[in-house]
């Protein structure tokens, strides 16, 4: 007979929480401190304890372990919530940041003013509020609100908690639906996925294969389907291959390839997914791509043009005019000149420091000495601040430009409201997504002259498509290619290295290099340190730089070097809790007051968009918000809004994209083995303004250098641009 192990006896408890020591909002879990009723002792209890608070009171069954750090602890199996009892419990419940606008001190008025009797009249008579020496009518409406919101969002949190939805998402699946959650999740949990970010297809199934959607069912399939689609979008890809597709799914799902298969043949019919025995689009992307052929064929071919009269200038002319104007262009320079205005759509591609800037601002003031008119915009506000600044023009991101209204969540600018200009400039144009240019293009008017400027060799936008190397591929657009490199002063070596990773060559790092430098380091864990050291240290004390104008750039988000560590290290480095100043703590995610941040997804209602980077200015507990400086513009975020933000002290280089930097400290270690491309290191090295230093191994940058296989994204745009030009 098989010796049996003992069975590990079960406690059953109760006490008060008097502190949470962590909590993790994503996940539950949590380490509190309960005074136990029975004998008045302090205990540690760790476990799933999700949405408990200071002051309530738990009955909990568990096992007592031991910790080799924190000791003797109650491993939580099982709890119950019950709201606090004495007065004590009852301040400091309502003083934990639980309600907006309650902090201790408020806590403690309105229970020295109710006692025992404060919850039955926030939950009874709210309106009593008022009697409360110190809290007027619009403070006691803020506290009433936050009471209801906070007992609908408990029975959220309850509903959800049985599928593992952590506090955070519950709360952000409440600010959607509201009063219609549970109910709205019962009748479709896929909806989810489409609503909330930040729910994924494994969370919304779980849900619904719990509430009893067969396994096999055809919503299960198509939803497994669409969000398969959504993201390969979400890696660059307009479409997938109907094989591939099959293959995700099934593997999503576990279920046969044929079953999903049948589903897109029902989709496709439908017309709620497009494409053929080939290829499937969400309706969006492939709209997006035929949109977007159809429109640059439009404006190349219009009979309107705006700047019409310029197809009879004397370029040698105009050559001598630009050159009175201060501005003087080579051969190519003068070509590209030429193009742009006897072309009414052309591309301005080339790398860093061939004068691509130079050429725009001899464009602005020669259509401005004829009184035509000139728009700019980039993809980015970063990216548009630096187009004002080489061109002395206001330059408007194009979300501006095209002016969205939150209201419509839409843009106002369109088809029938177009642009008014001559000339439209579009800057860092390889970071414009699908969706955006048909946006974009959407908006032009016939007879408009349109200028995209960029670097096709740049990292492609984070959003679906591709679309200037699809425009420049594609042969249809006329295209100039700037190659020649303007000298920088002796003993620069950014832009001449820049150009070498991007020929497949080695960079230069010569002993007397005065902004391009490389610190060797084969060691993943001591290059984390090494890049703390130099940002801390090192570069502000050899060339007197802020800190604040360094910017590490990381090609991952995890492990060692990796943007996450890099943040916790300089974070603790630059900006440890000061007295008097404020913290919040979001999951594993810590933030200060005069922390650097970056803005991840587009908020259109905020107007902050992905990759705008600010600076906490204010965090205040009682009000549970959060102010972040945008470029002089103030945004305030909500504590459940905040995980639209992370901290900013390293980045990823992806998201880097249009911006520049003083100084940029990249690691290329070969733990990052699967990140390092040529593209990735060309993009990071050309956000450097003044100084560029790499922390890593000889190897690693070879290795990044040698892989010029980018990954391919699936698009169409060229082929589509081809047939419709070439079909006239």
């Amino acid at each position: 007979m098989m010796n049996e192990l003992p069975l590990i006896p079960m406690i059953d408890t109760e006490g008060v929480v008097e502190s949470i020591t962590y909590k993790n909002d994503d996940n539950g879990y949590t380490v509190a401190k309960l005074r136990e009723k029975s004998s008045k002792n302090q205990i540690l209890v760790v476990g799933l304890l999700p949405g408990i608070q200071l002051g309530e009171t738990l009955s909990v069954t568990g096992t007592w372990t031991n910790h080799p750090q924190y000791g003797r602890q109650l491993e939580i199996a099982s709890y119950r919530i019950r709201p606090p009892q004495t007065v004590t419990a009852i301040k400091r419940y309502l003083g934990s940041g639980l309600l907006k606008g309650v902090g201790k001190v408020t806590a403690e008025r309105i229970t020295d003013y109710f006692g025992e009797d404060t919850l039955e009249i926030l939950d009874n008579t709210p309106e009593r509020l008022i009697e409360v020496p110190k809290i007027g009518r619009k403070r006691a409406s803020q506290i009433r609100n936050s009471w209801q919101e906070q007992k609908q969002i408990k029975d959220v949190m309850l509903f959800l908690q049985k599928y593992g939805v952590g506090v955070a998402l519950s709360v952000k699946i409440f600010k959607f639906y509201g009063q219609d959650a549970i109910k709205t999740i019962k009748r479709d949990p896929y909806q989810l996925i489409r609503d909330v970010n930040g729910v994924g297809f494994v969370t919304a199934d779980k849900i619904a294969l719990e509430m009893g959607i067969a396994n096999d069912s055809a919503v299960r399939i198509q939803a497994g389907l669409v969000y398969a689609l959504e993201t390969m979008s979400q890696e660059g890809h307009c479409y997938a291959e109907r094989q591939q597709l099959i293959e995700t799914c099934s593997g999503l799902i576990h279920l046969t390839p044929k079953l999903c298969d049948q589903q897109i043949t029902d989709l496709l019919e439908k017309k709620a997914l497009l494409g053929d025995d080939q290829t499937v689009y969400l309706p969006y992307y492939y709209q997006a791509e035929m949109a977007v052929a159809e429109d640059l064929f439009r404006l190349m071919t219009t009979g309107k043009d705006s700047l019409g009269f310029l197809s009879a200038v004397d370029w040698k002319n105009a050559a001598q005019k630009s050159l009175s104007m201060g501005f003087e262009l080579t051969g190519e320079q003068s070509e590209a000149v030429k193009m742009v205005f006897t072309n009414k759509v052309s591309i301005l591609t080339g790398g860093p420091g061939t004068g691509k800037s130079t050429i725009t601002g001899s464009i602005i003031q020669y259509v401005q000495s004829f009184e035509n008119t000139v728009l700019l915009a980039a993809p980015t506000g970063r990216a548009a601040k630096r187009l004002s600044e080489a061109t002395k023009l206001e330059a408007l991101t194009i979300h501006r430009l095209l002016e969205y209204s939150p209201k419509n969540d839409a843009f106002l600018r369109n088809r029938s409201n177009p642009l008014e200009t001559d000339l439209l400039i579009i800057d860092e144009t390889s970071m414009v997504d699908l969706l955006l240019m048909k946006s974009l293009l959407d908006a032009v008017a016939d007879g408009t002259h349109v200028l995209f400027i960029g670097d096709a060799d740049q990292l492609p936008s984070v959003g679906a498509g591709n679309v200037l190397r699809d425009m420049i591929e594609s042969g249809v657009i006329p295209m100039k290619r700037l190659t020649h490199i303007f000298r920088q002063s002796e003993n620069s070596y950014i832009i001449e290295n820049a150009h070498l990773i991007n020929q497949g060559k080695s960079p230069l790092f010569p002993g007397d290099a005065e902004d391009f430098f490389l610190f060797s380091m084969e060691d993943s864990q001591k290059s984390e340190d090494w890049i703390v050291d130099i940002v801390v240290h090192r570069l502000p004390g050899k060339f007197g730089i802020s800190p604040n104008e360094i910017q590490v750039l990381s090609p991952m988000y995890r492990g060692p070097a990796g943007v996450t560590a890099l943040n916790q290290r300089l974070q603790h480095a630059l900006n440890p809790l000061r007295p008097g100043s404020n913290q919040h703590q979001s999951g594993e995610r810590i933030f200060r007051e005069k922390d650097r941040v970056m803005q991840l997804r587009n908020n259109y209602d905020k107007l902050v968009y992905n990759g705008d980077i600010g600076e906490i200015v204010r965090i205040d507990p009682e009000e549970q918000v959060m102010d972040v400086n945008f470029d002089g513009r103030i945004i305030h975020y909500e504590f459940n809004e905040i995980d639209e933000l992370q901290l900013a002290y390293a980045i990823s280089i992806h998201k880097s994209q249009g911006s520049e930097f003083p100084v940029v400290v990249l690691p290329v270690i070969k733990s990052h083995y699967i990140m390092l491309q040529r593209n990735l290191i060309y993009t990071a090295i050309t956000r450097a303004r003044k100084i560029v230093v790499l922390v890593g191994s000889r190897k690693a940058i070879s290795i990044a250098i040698n892989n010029n296989q980018t990954n391919k994204r699936n698009t169409r745009l060229f082929e589509l641009l081809k047939e419709r030009c070439l079909s006239v």
